[in-house]
């Protein structure tokens, strides 16, 4: 199993960047994956992007890509979201997550889950 603990969230200004670092510990052999997903207020949770450790595979909702980039530093144990252009609409909480089947879209489908870390973006 992992543990997953999030950082960096905060306040930005729309067209302003910020980057997640998402620290995974525990077994990250064979087909584990990350991915961030987000949740605004009264609103479902849902998919934004996901990779695995390899780096091989990356999955990117259509709303953020282009503009969030996924990416792994192995060393590090630390999985990145850097988000730019930031958007009001980008307002949530963020979560990233594992599995050990690969990249998936569904939240239902990872098993374990940071605490979340507050993004907000002003207009």
């Amino acid at each position: 199993q992992v543990q997953l603990v999030e950082s960096g969230g905060g306040l930005v200004q729309a067209g302003g960047s910020l980057t997640l670092p998402c620290e995974v510990a525990g077994r990250t052999s064979g087909n584990y994956a990350t991915g961030w997903f987000r949740q605004a207020p009264g609103k479902e949770r849902t998919f934004v992007t996901a990779i695995t450790w390899s780096g091989s595979k990356t999955l990117y909702s259509d709303s953020v890509k282009g503009r969030f980039t996924i990416s792994r530093d192995n060393d590090k144990n630390t999985v990145y979201l850097q988000m730019n252009n930031l958007k009001p609409e980008d307002t949530a909480v963020y979560y990233c997550a594992g599995r050990y089947a690969g990249v998936h879209f569904l939240y239902t489908e990872y098993s374990y889950w940071g605490q979340g870390t507050q993004v907000t973006v002003l207009e």
